[in-house]
């Protein structure tokens, strides 16, 4: 590649993180993401995409495609990625800090995590790869991938993007369902994203 080619480049790559800047500022502005306003963004994520392998757009195109699969936005997908796309566009007084204990239910410090046979569920949004990924990890390590949160559910990870105000998002159910099942002493553990990964690099 030479330097006009390179230069040429990083010309777009600068241009689209502009322009997605502006395109999230617009869907998150009425605290929702429809249906139709996701359809859009993974359009142009297709369109710009195609012009450069920028890793932003790779990866939000990756996360939006695995939310549309089904052809349904449903109300936890559309929380991840109004989360996601606040992210983006900086308005950090929706995004929370990295999950922590003094926010949310978790036991200090996390107890060891056994995979074989036991139950996972994933909510609120991952930083390390799509819900998908994260779960086909926990998977190839003998793990099961849970549906709902019940009193048989052996651990819910909690991603590492939480807004500072979980209880009322879509995913802060879970969470407090889950709390409710281990006050009345359902061994179910709530875990944060970073001490599951720890555990899957073991």
């Amino acid at each position: 590649m030479d330097i006009f080619t390179e230069f040429n480049l990083n010309k777009i790559k600068d241009r689209q993180i502009d322009t997605l800047i502006g395109l999230s500022k617009g869907i998150v502005a009425d605290g929702k993401v429809e249906q139709a306003e996701a359809e859009f963004l993974q359009t142009w994520l297709v369109q710009s995409r195609s012009a450069s392998d920028n890793p932003i757009i790779v990866n939000l195109l990756d996360r939006v495609s695995v939310m549309l699969e089904d052809g349904v936005l449903d109300n936890e997908e559309s929380s991840e990625l109004l989360s996601v796309l606040r992210k983006i566009s900086g308005d950090e007084s929706y995004i929370g800090e990295v999950a922590k204990a003094s926010r949310l239910p978790i036991i200090e410090p996390m107890p060891p995590i056994t995979f074989q046979g036991r139950s996972f569920l994933f909510t609120g949004v991952c930083a390390l790869g799509t819900r998908e990924q994260c779960q086909e990890a926990t998977e190839a390590r003998g793990g099961v991938i849970a549906k709902n949160v019940t009193k048989s559910l052996d651990y819910l990870v909690i991603g590492t993007y939480v807004t500072d105000s979980w209880v009322h998002e879509n995913f802060g159910r879970k969470i407090e369902k889950a709390m409710t099942y281990r006050d009345s002493g359902v061994p179910v553990v709530i875990i944060t994203e970073q001490h599951w990964a720890q555990s899957v690099c073991m």
